[in-house]
């Protein structure tokens, strides 16, 4: 039977009706079970919304970034003009004289024909690629606990889409002969692969090629529909959620969490402990996973051998989540009876402790690495802290040493368990008010308590006093009355504590009138500026390097003594990926005489993380195979630095520790960039 001719016509429109039919419905399965998760708005922004779809999706940004990103862009955009083509293999179904140089003119068809030949190549050229990566060299990033059933997958995926180009190359290859034999047929001469490829049928017959095109065409044809009705069901189920998880990608600040209704007395439970507790649009990360792997590359707790791996956790929640949520949807349906065995199993799999295992949500950093580096904008961090939340107030499950921390800071508001009235005494003897004394001041220095009680801590405050004075800066501190700002204990999973210390802390500084605050810890600025306005605590919020930038583009601080040191920066966490504050703290450094900065390899938005983040520099790091902090150190060492210069309290307590480990205290100083500068601002001795 020839493709547009009846019968084949009828039989084309059953088969594709049936495909779009099976289509349909497992589509419409996957959006009930999104639909169990809870309410979320991320309707706002619509034109915002639809640029980051041409962005990130059409034009491949985040994929690009790294060199194995190409072969990705030439099979998503190869994958899109097979399907521009395959609109025309389809009219073809239904009428055997349909082609679109009739409807759209012979030079739209010329390019289009180009293009399917360049890019059908080029998907070739990379499908040979990808099986050398995930078969031959086989990179860390695509390695999965259950490697087998995903090769075997991926496998299938790949195949596929190898025959459909071939069958695509003959069917035109092909066509281009009929078009020499047949009056009144057009071929563009563009599309030359098609056209060199023709020649192993340039001696048959018209009868014969007639044949061999409703063989290329009926096993392209099916294989095209084959494929929607398989996707819902493989691993690359990302091909249908990718494109609206972009779309409702978050446009809060990285660095907020979400805030928990406490007061709510109809809530049974907090944090999350239910694939339901999550929101839709969280179980559509789910779905929009590529299984790329770059969240893991970059996770400093997966490459030193913690239990975490995001990249996991994502395949484990979706796996675990269209298992559950199905079950769910045919329980509801059902009028009576008890589920099956294996159903009831899977229903009442704990999804933290059994599906997340509880050292791998302990173990996250929350640095951010992983959702940079996603190129489908999955939201890793907010799940960890959700299902930490659950372990600490439901079920006050967490590592033990925490549990002196969260005392401390519920009696004293600082983890050490000092004396609160002490708060203030670093300032004795120093040119510094409170706002009690003057209330008048333009900047609160918000002091932390790092910088309040740690010795270490103390030093970078002195210095920041010292440069706030010389720049002549209207600022003072609250003193005794300053309050830990609970970041910590927020990303602990302790939103209570947090919530209770927010919003005295917020009262306290709203109370004086404070409009403008300076703060040198980057978790404090986060917490501070993207997250305090949950509790009324709307200020202008600059970090110490960002002030200090802008005191030093002002003409207000000239740095003039040399430091002839050689030098490698550290960007923090909380204030490169959560505030994209990486080029300020780098003026300030090159601003200074005589020192020579280095890169370390993973710099900027790649930064390998302290260890300390998502309180975990207040838990004991005993598995893996090498501590964070020592892992960090070892890459600044590896630049043979004399000074590694740091913009966060945190930062400097773990190179410390992490130089103490490698016996390099002695010959490599920590400094934050607020002591460097001070010291460049000192008279030569």
């Amino acid at each position: 039977m020839q493709p547009g001719h009846f019968p084949a016509n009828l039989l084309f429109v059953l088969v594709f009706a049936a495909a779009l039919g099976l289509f349909y419905l497992t589509a419409r399965k996957l959006c009930r079970i999104l639909l169990l998760g809870q309410p979320e708005d991320r309707f706002d922004q619509l034109g915002r919304r639809l640029w980051g779809v041409l962005t990130f999706v059409l034009g491949q940004r985040r994929v690009v970034r790294e060199p194995s990103g190409w072969g990705h862009f030439f099979i998503f955009w190869g994958f899109i003009i097979i399907t521009i083509g395959s609109l025309e293999t389809f009219g073809v179904g239904l009428y055997h004289g349909f082609a679109y140089w009739k409807i759209l003119g012979k030079p739209f068809t010329a390019v289009l024909y180009l293009l399917q030949d360049l890019l059908c190549a080029g998907v070739l050229i990379a499908l040979y690629y990808a099986i050398q990566r995930r078969y031959v060299e086989r990179p860390e990033r695509l390695r999965f606990r259950d490697q087998e059933a995903h090769d075997q997958e991926a496998g299938i995926i790949i195949g596929m889409i190898l025959v459909l180009i071939v069958l695509l190359f003959g069917a035109r290859a092909v066509e281009y002969r009929l078009a020499q034999v047949e009056p009144g047929q057009y071929f563009p001469l563009t599309a030359f692969i098609s056209v060199i490829l023709s020649v192993p049928f340039a001696w048959l017959s018209e009868p014969h090629l007639l044949e061999w095109f409703s063989f290329f065409w009926c096993g392209h044809t099916l294989l095209i529909l084959g494929f929607l009705v398989y996707i819902p069901f493989s691993k690359h189920l990302h091909i249908l959620g990718a494109i609206p998880n972009v779309f409702f990608r978050r446009f809060r600040p990285i660095g907020e969490l979400t805030k928990l209704n406490l007061e709510d007395e109809s809530v049974e439970t907090y944090g999350v402990s239910k694939i339901e507790e999550f929101t839709w649009k969280q179980n559509l990360d789910l779905y929009a996973c590529t299984e790329c792997g770059r969240c893991s590359d970059n996770c400093p707790a997966n490459l030193t051998g913690k239990p975490l791996s995001p990249k996991e956790t994502i395949h484990n929640l979706k796996k675990h989540v269209l298992a559950k949520g199905k079950l769910l949807l045919e329980q509801g349906e059902a009028k009576e009876g008890q589920p099956a065995e294996g159903a009831a199993a899977e229903l009442s799999k704990a999804l933290v402790g059994e599906v997340c295992l509880n050292d791998e949500i302990w173990s996250c950093t929350t640095c951010g690495n992983c959702m940079e580096h996603c190129p489908v904008f999955i939201e890793h961090i907010q799940k960890y802290v959700d299902m930490r939340r659950y372990l600490v107030l439901m079920e006050s499950n967490f590592p033990p040493e925490v549990q002196t921390v969260l005392r401390n800071w519920e009696t004293n508001s600082n983890p050490w368990g000092i004396a609160f009235a002490t708060r203030g005494d670093w300032a004795k003897g120093l040119e510094v008010k409170t706002l009690a004394e003057n209330p008048e001041v333009e900047y609160l220095f918000y002091v932390g308590c790092t910088g309040s009680f740690d010795e270490r801590g103390k030093k970078v405050t002195n210095a920041m006093i010292k440069l706030l004075n010389q720049a002549g800066v209207s600022f003072g501190i609250l003193g005794a009355e300053e309050k830990c700002c609970g970041e910590t204990a927020r990303r602990i999973g302790n939103e209570y504590l947090f919530q209770s210390m927010a919003t005295e802390l917020a009262e306290t500084i709203n109370g004086y009138g404070v409009k403008k605050i300076i703060t040198t810890c980057p978790h404090g600025y986060n917490c501070l500026k993207n997250e305090y306005p949950q509790f009324g605590g709307n200020w202008e919020v600059y970090h110490h390097t960002e002030f200090l930038a802008k005191l030093l583009k002002e003409g207000r601080l000239k740095p003039q003594r040399r430091l002839d040191k050689r030098l490698t920066f550290h960007d923090s966490c909380y204030l490169g990926r959560y505030n994209d504050l990486y080029e300020e703290p780098r003026s300030l450094l090159t601003s200074i005489p005589g020192l020579r900065l280095s890169e370390m390899e993973r710099h900027r938005n790649k930064s390998f993380c302290c260890g300390a983040g998502g309180g975990r520099m207040w838990m004991e790091e005993t598995l893996g195979v090498q501590k964070i902090n020592e892992a960090r150190t070892d890459q600044a060492l590896a630049l043979d630095p004399e000074i590694i210069a740091v913009s966060c309290p945190f930062c400097t307590i773990m190179f410390e520790d992490g130089l103490k480990a490698r016996e390099k205290e002695e010959t490599v100083k920590v400094y934050d960039i607020a002591e460097l500068l001070a010291q460049a601002l000192e008279t030569e001795k």
